[in-house]
């Protein structure tokens, strides 16, 4: 087992992205609805963000609820909707206590207004928080972020403000709803899955993956210490012929 002290302190992954998968799927192992994995996934998510500060981690990307999964059974999204609202206030304490800043990206006028109300409330109360800053991806697809930021810059060249010329990888990734933040050093799926799902297609030109077979409810500091351990035996070379420095070139203005 991986302790935090086998670490390398210097070279932790400055932004770790999450995709939370298995949660169905440990459900139905135990003869259940797919919402009670929903439901048992919450220390998942605890143990993750409070291990994440701990390591020092500056930001944390949780993939919580894709623009697809609207597509899913009506019960299902309604009582994720539910245990999203309800988990966002029962877990601000544990985000003041960790000196954590909470932030969204995605769609969220999508989201139910009770919903929406206490993710903006926990996002509010948790503004002046430095020590980790954590986002979480709802009602989010990459597609539809790059969608939106094509949508946007074409109204700027219409209007005038926005020369074609002018246009570059800087000046895409400030119209991207992660604008101000690093993108990411480290993917960290669960699930046994091998895909990444429409997630931060473009901040990932450069990330790091690491998959692992475990369940997203079974998931435990353990489990993040050992992503944590993998990555630092990678060598990374952003398409250069020897091993650069752990954290990737920027593309954006960071927050």
């Amino acid at each position: 087992m991986i302790n935090i002290e086998d670490l390398d302190r210097t070279r932790m992954p400055r932004h770790v992205a999450v995709i939370m998968d298995g949660n169905g799927r440990w459900a139905q192992q135990r003869l259940e609805r797919r919402i009670f994995g929903h439901q048992n996934a919450i220390t998942a998510v605890r143990q993750t963000v409070e291990t994440a500060v701990e390591c020092g981690v500056g930001y944390l990307t949780l993939y919580a609820f894709s623009t697809e999964n609207w597509n899913r059974q009506q019960d299902e999204v309604e009582g994720l909707m539910g245990l999203l609202a309800k988990t966002l206030v029962d877990e601000l304490p544990t985000l003041q206590d960790n000196d954590v800043r909470l932030c969204t990206i995605g769609d969220i006028a999508r989201l139910p207004e009770k919903t929406r109300q206490k993710l903006l409330y926990g996002v509010e109360q948790t503004s002046g928080n430095k020590r980790m800053t954590l986002v979480l991806a709802l009602s989010y697809s990459s597609r539809w972020e790059m969608v939106e930021a094509v949508r946007r810059m074409a109204s700027e060249v219409a209007a005038g403000t926005l020369l074609p010329e002018a246009i570059d990888e800087a000046s895409i990734a400030n119209h991207l709803s992660t604008a101000g933040i690093p993108d990411p050093d480290l993917l960290i799926r669960t699930s046994g899955e091998l895909r990444v799902s429409n997630f931060l297609l473009w901040q990932m030109a450069y990330t790091e993956f690491y998959f692992t077979n475990v369940l997203w409810p079974d998931f435990r500091r353990e489990h993040f210490l050992e992503a944590m351990a993998d990555y630092q035996h990678r060598q990374r070379r952003f398409g250069k012929e020897t091993a650069q420095p752990d954290t990737m070139p920027q593309t954006g203005n960071e927050q």
